[in-house]
């Protein structure tokens, strides 16, 4: 029997599309990220942002109503302790009068003029009964030595005498008073432009503490209250880090832990220590608006100054505030363990009949942070795990390492 050519050629494709299906179908080794099961340090870390502040700062006020003048010292100013001049400050001045208060304080002038006036001739009265008694007590004294005169009457011209120059010595304080009132009388009718600005009046305010003017909240020449802020001024070395955690991360720290500084804008880590964890916590609203238990934690440097001396009030930083810390530690990535049922489990790399399949085996964890755990049992150092398993690694499927582009 002689076969066609065309039966031949029909017979080929058949059977190429048959092969090209089986193939098809065939199940193709999952292609994954392969870690492999090592020892070395594992670190446990609380992260979040912080912010740096002075520890103590100092404010400035307008120590009583007045004027103050303008303020030249600019944020970052240094300035020295009980001699750095930071402000010029004057009283303010005598408030303006209408016209019934100035009839009123017009009226009280002429009042303790008047009064001058009779307290002169009160002592004009008072000199002149002195000298009077003076005169008498001298003719009686030469009378009670003569004889002619009894104690009795020299003793009361001795008192009538001292007496005379008692009131004589009351009418010139009764002067001096009266001339007070009047100088007082008068100077509630000085108008605030004939107001004196002497250097005698201004108040010079000088700086609490040695350090640099952290900011300026006044500048310009300005009538202010009592107690108006003008200059804020700190210690830039006694800085610290201040940053509010969960309530519930907050009590894992105690005084004393470690803490890395990072993200604060230079090359290097700088290391730190928890030194108080306040005892009262707050409500924030985080970002996505789901209120929040936070508690401040403080952060003392342990860098010395030179190595962080760029940072100032204010800024921001990234701390880990260090919880556990261990240097021989059996670990995997934590990406490559997942839940079955209630335990953790890995995808271990096996291999099984000179394929390399992924097995399911069940681990037990210690600590852990974002990127390496613990494995206390199920796995031995240098075995090979899948790093981030998918929905379609399976127990028994064939795996191979993904290509690096």
């Amino acid at each position: 029997m002689k076969i066609r050519p065309t039966r031949i050629i029909v017979w080929l494709i058949v059977a190429g599309v048959a092969t090209a299906f089986y193939f098809a179908f065939q199940p193709k080794p999952q292609e994954a990220d392969f870690a492999t099961v090592v020892r070395g340090s594992l670190q446990v870390t609380l992260d979040e942002e912080g912010q740096t502040r002075v520890r103590d700062r100092f404010m400035v006020s307008a120590p009583l109503a007045g004027r103050v003048l303008r303020i030249d010292h600019e944020p970052g100013d240094e300035v020295r302790g009980g001699s750095t001049v930071v402000a010029r400050f004057l009283p303010s001045n005598p408030n303006f009068l209408d016209t019934r208060a100035r009839a009123e304080a017009e009226a009280r002038v002429k009042t303790s003029q008047a009064s001058i006036d009779r307290a002169r001739v009160e002592l004009d009265r008072a000199t002149a009964e002195r000298d009077h008694a003076r005169s008498e007590l001298e003719r009686y004294e030469n009378l009670h030595r003569e004889g002619l005169l009894s104690d009795d009457r020299l003793e009361s011209a001795r008192l009538r005498a001292e007496t005379a120059r008692e009131a004589v010595r009351a009418a010139e304080s009764s002067i001096a008073v009266a001339e007070a009132e009047l100088d007082r009388a008068r100077t509630s009718l000085i108008r605030a432009s004939e107001a004196p600005r002497t250097e005698r009046n201004v108040i010079a305010l000088r700086s609490p503490i040695s350090g640099v003017v952290l900011q300026r909240l006044r500048e310009s020449e300005a009538v202010v209250p009592s107690g108006e802020p003008l200059l804020e001024i700190a210690d830039p070395e006694k800085l610290e880090i201040v940053s509010d955690m969960l309530s519930t991360d907050a009590v894992r720290i105690s005084p004393g832990d470690a803490v890395l500084i990072e993200q604060w804008g230079g090359e290097r880590t700088l290391r730190g220590t928890v030194r108080r964890v306040e005892p009262f916590g707050f409500t924030k609203i985080s970002a996505l608006g789901v209120e929040e238990q936070r508690v401040n934690v403080i952060v003392d440097f342990d860098d010395v100054r030179d190595a962080w001396k760029a940072l100032g009030d204010g800024y921001r930083v990234e701390i880990r505030v260090v919880i556990w810390e261990e240097d021989n530690v059996l670990k995997v990535p934590t990406s490559s363990l997942f839940r079955e049922g209630e335990r953790w489990a890995v995808y271990t790399v096996d291999t099984v009949d000179e394929e390399a399949k992924a097995i399911l085996r069940i681990v037990e964890i210690g600590q852990r942070n974002a990127r390496e755990a613990q494995i206390l049992d199920g796995l031995q150092e240098g075995n090979q795990v899948i790093a981030y398993p998918g929905d379609q690694i399976q127990d028994g499927v064939e795996v191979v390492a993904r290509a690096v582009s």
